[in-house]
């Protein structure tokens, strides 16, 4: 019998025994909830990214809603960003009372326009969220100038975006130091550096970051390690509405490992990416392109299929080799739950973010991918782009 061809996934965490073992350390420790594990991972991180303050939180989502808080967003509210994201994104603004305000992505990438914000600014816009899509950087200088123009709080959606860096006043600094006021990250598997689920906020501002802890624990006046560590009793207080949006000791504890190894999985997926494009470029793909400014992580690898191919078509191909792909990042204004006109507000057009969907697949990437399976891969794409140019459009009926 012939052995079946293993998979191939489009991501995979790298996770091994160094994450093993600083899981068995909390353990033992008897202490697994939000505490000095947090604390220690908060510490290094800021220091990693260049930010005066951070904090853990359960996951991506719960930090752009503290974000949106802190800032001041509220009911009758808006916030220009993105519908070309995943739903958490206008789902967080929406937590707020607020509505999201889209506008499209730029020609030639998969991030905000910073050219349509301001004619989307309205007496109402509270905040402007952008998003740096699939790990690489948008154009944050741009969006920036027209917050501190306009005095418009700016918001990073880093969710994709750890490790990645930009060219700012001449050096490269990280994604998260943070440029704008408040930077989210997202720590889920999909991402170069995981905690299972988790996220963080990076700020230089001290009461944002004091705002952030009171709320992540139900609006807690006194944080469980203090009251735990201290020689007296004391009674906590909750003076406002608060949240579990706490990270606990065991994801911190990975966390930690993880972000020890960031700098290395973030070379080996520049170096896969090197050999995707080298692959690929002659065969009438469109390649991702890098602006000189930033240097992403490359948490996705996205491309665009020439017109002969049809997406779905050429993911089930792919499918049917053992080979895992997604289509283009979602539109949110397309989905059911913002179909409704009090949903949300499109500034503009939005064909080039429809068209991003429609038109591109994300192709496996992950620390740990061999040559052979970039290989099948990038031979099986070459394959059916030889055929359907041979052939005509392939369509699934």
């Amino acid at each position: 019998m012939i052995a079946s061809i293993p998979s191939i996934p489009v991501a995979r965490p790298a996770l091994g025994e160094q994450e093993a073992e600083a899981v068995r350390r909390v353990i033992h420790s008897g202490w697994v909830t939000q505490g000095p594990e947090v604390a220690a991972f908060e510490d290094e991180f800021a220091a990693f990214v260049g930010a005066t303050h951070a904090c853990a939180v359960s996951n991506c989502t719960t930090a752009l809603h503290l974000a949106l808080k802190a800032v001041g967003v509220a009911a009758g509210d808006e916030v220009i960003t993105v519908s070309h994201s995943f739903i958490a994104t206008a789902n967080a603004i929406r937590y707020c009372d607020a509505l999201p305000v889209f506008v499209d992505i730029e020609a030639g990438g998969y991030n905000i326009d910073p050219n349509l914000i301001e004619g989307a600014i309205t007496p109402r816009t509270k905040a402007i969220l952008c998003v740096h899509q699939l790990g690489m950087p948008c154009d944050l200088r741009a969006i920036v100038e027209i917050g501190k123009r306009r005095s418009i709080p700016i918001i990073e959606d880093a969710a994709c975006a750890t490790g990645s860096e930009i060219l700012w006043n001449g050096q490269w600094e990280k994604i998260g130091k943070p440029h704008g006021d408040i930077a989210c990250f997202s720590f889920h598997p999909r991402k170069v550096i995981t905690t299972g689920d988790g996220g963080m906020l990076t700020t230089s501002s001290p009461e944002w970051d004091r705002k952030f802890r009171l709320w992540r624990q139900h609006g807690m006046s006194v944080a469980d390690t203090a009251r735990h560590g201290s020689k007296q009793v004391i009674f906590e207080d909750y003076e406002e509405l608060g949240y579990n949006y706490r990270m606990t000791d065991l994801q911190a504890a990975i966390g930690r490992e993880q972000l020890r190894r960031l700098p290395g999985l973030v070379r080996e997926r520049r170096q896969l990416v090197g050999a995707y494009c080298a692959q690929l470029s002659s065969i009438g793909l469109s390649l991702p392109i890098e602006p000189k400014w930033a240097r992403s992580n490359w948490q996705s690898f996205c491309v665009g299929l020439p017109f002969e191919l049809d997406q779905r078509a050429v993911m089930q191909m792919l499918l049917d080799q053992g080979i895992s792909s997604r289509r283009g990042i979602m539109n949110i204004h397309l989905e059911k739950a913002y179909s409704s006109h009090n949903s949300h507000r499109a500034a503009t057009l939005l064909d080039r973010s429809v068209s991003a969907q429609e038109e591109t697949i994300i192709l496996p990437l992950y620390s740990g991918m061999t040559d052979i399976e970039l290989l099948r891969v990038t031979e099986a794409l070459r394959q059916h782009c030889a055929e359907a140019i041979k052939d005509g459009p392939l369509l699934i009926s």
